[in-house]
């Protein structure tokens, strides 16, 4: 293999991120420490969003920043939250789970970069979700990979 496939192509393609971000929320709707985000549930329309965001970071067309408004859109969702160290770790939990629901690809490299990225975004997530955060206000929509453990083929 001369350049590994993207994340994206290797977990299955969007659909793959739908069923990730469903089973997700489904997990969320149902936890007593990340249901409270959320009061009236986690409607079909954020599903959407999100899943068109988590395309786009793991290689799939940019389709997050060009329908909803990139980085910044992403941004101005979290600020204000005040999301806790708990929530945070309660998130990385649920997503790993949820991935497991998905049938997300279970090898160790596709794992790592994943994880990867759930505790880069939600530590970020923290910082800029706290009143008077110094954040960055304009950034790309990251766009993540293999890191140091491309896949491995025999």
């Amino acid at each position: 293999m001369d350049v590994p496939p993207s994340l994206i192509d290797w977990a299955g393609g969007p659909a793959a991120f739908r069923r990730l971000i469903d089973a997700f929320y489904d997990r969320v709707e149902a936890d007593d420490l990340l249901s409270p985000l959320f009061p009236g549930g986690v409607h079909e329309e954020h599903r959407d969003h999100v899943t068109t965001w988590w395309i786009e970071v793991f290689g799939g067309a940019a389709d997050y920043t060009a329908r909803h408004g990139g980085y910044e859109r992403m941004l101005a969702h979290h600020r204000g939250l005040g999301i806790t160290a708990d929530q945070r770790l309660r998130f990385a939990t649920l997503m790993s789970l949820a991935a497991d629901d998905a049938g997300l690809p279970a090898d160790p490299e596709f794992r790592a970069a994943f994880m990867g990225y759930v505790e880069w975004g939600t530590r970020l997530a923290v910082h800029n979700s706290q009143p008077d955060a110094d954040v960055v206000e304009q950034a790309p929509v990251p766009r993540w990979g293999w890191g140091v453990a491309p896949p491995y083929q025999p």
